[in-house]
């Protein structure tokens, strides 16, 4: 796709998949790979002991189809990874850094697959190539030659494998610090901290066989169709079984609306299914207003009928109800429902369909996790779940839905910055030495002290963090301060263009890559956003002899870093069953490992919300008290969020359409109520300045194009990351300190 085509704006679809995702699909993977490859991955991917898609983490069914288990965006995610275009020697030497930094995302993206290791030297315009063993040395150099180990960070993106982030976890820690920041502090952070304390685990609770159980499902500041579509089948199902389905979003996403599954004849040539029975579009951020009024309408109703709520659950295993009652009842309904922006009687369908339904299932994306109040959001859904008793029961629970495949599997396996107890025993136990105990540095965290220059050494595995973070231009002088930047990487990136002193990429093989071992085809593991632990293993050729799997690099890096001689590195990279076999001494539910995620349907790991069984330290579950969002507007302000468009994953840009918003050509938009338009004085594809103010700080970014849409009156939207500068880096939420990137205030200067 040509970047120089003008900006069109259309009408959104009526209906999200249907054949023309197939065809789009296909049409984006042959564009890229011959078609004998890229069935070959195809056929494989997300099948039993096949390849895990490198996108999101929506967990697989028992059943595979045979058409093939995969949506539109998952082929798109295959055809970035395994292009057979190449970014080798040859390309750096051609293109100057100064050169690279004028492209797009887009254009970056599109270069192909990193094949050699590539070198920055201080003073230089280009990278160029450098042995793996004078890399090595590079780092184990730098890092040595700190002060404290504290003055290294090194990140971690959610598509590393269990062997890997271990391996990386434990060199860390053997390196001295628990700086790990990770991609889960900027997306589901706020959710891991919200469930840790109200039941127990900081992972949601129900499976996929729960959701065809539900008979109410809650879907909140979430878009299945673009960010996890296989979803959308999962909510055709329930829907069959008899589940209702309610969608509480500020945009009218045609995903919730309708559904075409191109592999049934309803999809390919009917209507194909509605999803949501009710749509509320709520105000940014006033989650914890509709909750509340909610709750409140439930209890009145509960006067007249006590069995509305579960007064045997709530007795008998949860802890604080009596507080949270008494302040829900300090809160004037009206007040409450003025905040939402809905009609009073929009609420009241809601609680029709609460009051009739015990088996409760509550789903979540980023639109609940991303504000200063973030845990907030997540607790006072857990309040409600817990007053229907819909937690620890067939068909109901919690389902925070993770965006990166195996982000859960990372802090699963210690990528963390701050570790438990129990965690850092074991580690001691088994490989004799004392790993630190101080908490390390967040994303947020990170960034400030590479700004302070605090941090001097930043090493990432996997991800573009320049564009996933907050505070663009902070971020980028914070980087641009470390003395070494090395990045861990499949494909060329933006991180890799504003870099320390000196500065590595190191390429690294992909989720369709097949690694062989001493003539022995190796597999890895991953964790799905439901705690099922299976396989994933390549079935292609790399694109380069120079190029290396994640848990070799770590480990070698780690042979030229380490003076210690506990963990014998060449020995575990021999066969990824030796690491397994640590991990199953080091984390809790892992008995067995290699034995178990033998079976093609992997395995489910200990969950205690899933069971009733709460491991909280009272063993209840907690109800809490939440606050409302506290943050006021101006009269010329709006609340903005940030979001993805359908061709993009993260910060992975396939393309430059968002054809369900009706988005063509062009990213730099940003999507208004058709009043505000109006009332401003603009009219589409006028072009507007965003800018505000945090810190005295004046924040701004020009050129977005006006795109009037369904959303409420005073709320914005635009895309991540191009309206990542106007987040700022203090803009965090409590407990969490994820990047408040779905509530920032901003203006509009025309």
């Amino acid at each position: 796709m040509k970047e120089d085509k003008q900006l069109s704006i259309k009408t959104p679809p009526s209906s999200a998949a249907g054949m023309k995702a197939v065809t789009i699909a296909l049409k984006n993977i042959f564009k890229v790979m011959s078609v004998r490859k890229s069935f070959k991955v195809l056929n494989k991917l997300n099948q039993k002991e096949g390849v895990d898609c490198p996108g999101c983490a929506w967990p697989d069914p028992k059943h595979r189809s045979k058409l093939g288990e995969y949506c539109e965006n998952g082929v798109k995610a295959i055809a970035e990874e395994a292009m057979e275009q190449v970014a080798g020697p040859a390309f750096f030497e051609k293109h100057s850094i100064e050169e690279l930094r004028s492209k797009s995302d887009f254009w970056l993206g599109q270069q192909g697959r990193l094949t050699h290791p590539m070198i920055f030297h201080p003073g230089a315009t280009h990278y160029s190539p450098i042995s793996w063993d004078e890399a090595n040395t590079i780092i184990g150099k730098e890092l040595n030659a700190l002060n404290n180990p504290n003055e290294a960070a090194f990140y971690t993106s959610g598509r590393t494998s269990n062997e890997a982030a271990f391996l990386y976890q434990l060199f860390v820690r053997m390196f001295g610090t628990n700086n790990l920041p990770d991609c889960s502090n900027m997306c589901h952070e706020s959710s891991g901290v919200a469930l840790s304390k109200t039941v127990g685990i900081g992972k949601g609770s129900v499976t996929l066989d729960d959701l065809y159980k539900a008979e109410l499902i809650l879907i909140f500041g979430q878009n299945p169709a673009t960010n996890h579509p296989r979803m959308l089948s999962c909510l055709e199902e329930a829907k069959q079984n008899g589940a209702k389905v309610v969608s509480i979003n500020p945009m009218k996403e045609v995903g919730l609306v309708r559904f075409k599954n191109p592999q049934n004849l309803r999809g390919v040539m009917g209507n194909g299914t509605e999803i949501s029975d009710l749509y509320l579009q709520l105000r940014i951020n006033e989650d914890v207003a509709l909750l509340k009024a909610v709750m409140l309408k439930l209890f009145q109703r509960a006067e007249a009928n006590p069995e509305i709520l579960d007064s045997d659950f709530i007795q008998g295993k949860t802890a604080g109800f009596e507080e949270f009652k008494a302040e829900l009842l300090t809160h004037q309904l009206d007040e409450l429902v003025t905040r939402t922006g809905l009609a009073e009687s929009e609420i009241d369908k809601l609680v029709d369909l609460i009051a009739e339904r015990k088996k409760i299932i509550a789903c979540w994306g980023m639109g609940l996790t991303q504000h200063v109040n973030g845990v907030d959001n997540i607790q006072e859904v857990v309040n409600l779940l817990l007053m229907k008793g819909s937690i620890g029961k067939e068909g109901a629970g919690t389902c925070p839905v993770r965006g990166h495949s195996n982000v859960q599997g990372d802090r699963t396996m210690g990528i963390a910055e701050r570790p438990s107890k129990e965690l850092l025993d074991k580690i001691s136990e088994n490989f004799g030495f004392t790993p630190p105990q101080e908490h390390g540095y967040s994303v947020v965290d990170a960034i400030a002290a590479m700004h302070e220059e605090k941090v001097k050494v930043f090493i990432g595995m996997g991800g573009n963090f320049l564009s996933a973070a907050p505070d663009t231009y902070f971020t980028a002088d914070a980087l641009e301060k470390c003395s070494l930047t090395a990045h861990i990487s499949t494909k060329l990136n933006r991180s890799h263009l504003t870099h320390g002193k000196t500065a590595l990429i190191l390429p690294s093989m992909g989720r369709t890559d097949r690694y062989v071992k001493n003539g022995k085809s190796q597999f890895v593991t991953v964790e799905n956003s439901m705690g099922v632990v299976h396989s994933t293993q390549g079935v292609l050729q790399p694109p380069s002899e120079f190029v290396e799997s994640e848990p070799v690099i770590v480990a070698n890096i780690a042979k030229a870093t380490l003076t210690q001689d506990k963990v014998d590195w060449d020995f575990l990279i021999e066969d990824y069953g030796n690491i397994r076999d640590l991990i199953e001494k080091t984390i809790a539910g892992f008995e067995n490992y290699n034995e178990r995620v033998k079976q093609p349907l992997g395995f489910e790991l200990p969950n205690g919300a899933r069971t009733g069984d709460f491991t909280t330290p009272n063993k209840k579950a907690n109800f809490t008290v939440n606050q409302l969002r506290k943050d006021t507007l101006d009269t010329d302000e709006f609340i903005m969020m940030t979001t993805r468009s359908h061709d993009q994953f993260n910060t992975t840009i396939y393309g430059l359409d968002d054809r369900y918003r009706g988005v063509y050509n062009g990213r730099m938009v940003v999507f208004m109520n058709h009043e505000d338009v109006k009332n401003n004085g603009l009219n589409q594809g006028d072009k507007i300045t965003l800018y505000n103010n945090y810190g005295n700080t004046e924040r701004m970014v020009e050129g977005f194009a006006v795109v009037p849409y369904n959303i409420p009156k005073g709320c914005l939207a635009t895309y991540f990351p191009e309206a990542n500068p106007l987040v700022p880096l203090e803009l965090t939420a409590h407990s969490s300190h994820t990047p408040s990137s779905k509530s920032v205030r901003v203006k509009i200067r025309v």
